[in-house]
């Protein structure tokens, strides 16, 4: 049985994908970051232009598609939140 995932758990996915599973050193296109996060097109959509609008992700136009790729700040968001998640499952609790 599958395992319920949390946005902030999605959001970790996404990020850990874009900072550790590029494609290309231009980053990541929306198919292939669906395919890695097993999530719907409608979905990742929002949460990319979330994730670029709070600075978290980059937005790279090449030859006409969008790529991601996790900015700084998202490598610091992504390290709190393992930290975090870490804490969290130390008194038996998930984020």
């Amino acid at each position: 049985m599958a395992e319920y995932r949390t946005h902030m758990k999605i959001i970790g996915d996404i990020l850990a994908t874009t900072r550790d599973d590029l494609q290309d050193e231009d980053g990541a296109t929306v198919t292939y970051l669906i395919r890695k996060a097993n999530i719907s097109h409608s979905r990742i959509s929002r949460i990319l232009k979330t994730l670029v609008s709070q600075g978290l992700l980059e937005q790279v136009d090449t030859q006409g598609y969008n790529k991601y790729k996790i900015s700084q700040t998202g490598r610091e968001f992504l390290q709190a939140y393992y930290k975090f998640t870490s804490f969290a499952d130390n008194f038996g609790l998930s984020i």
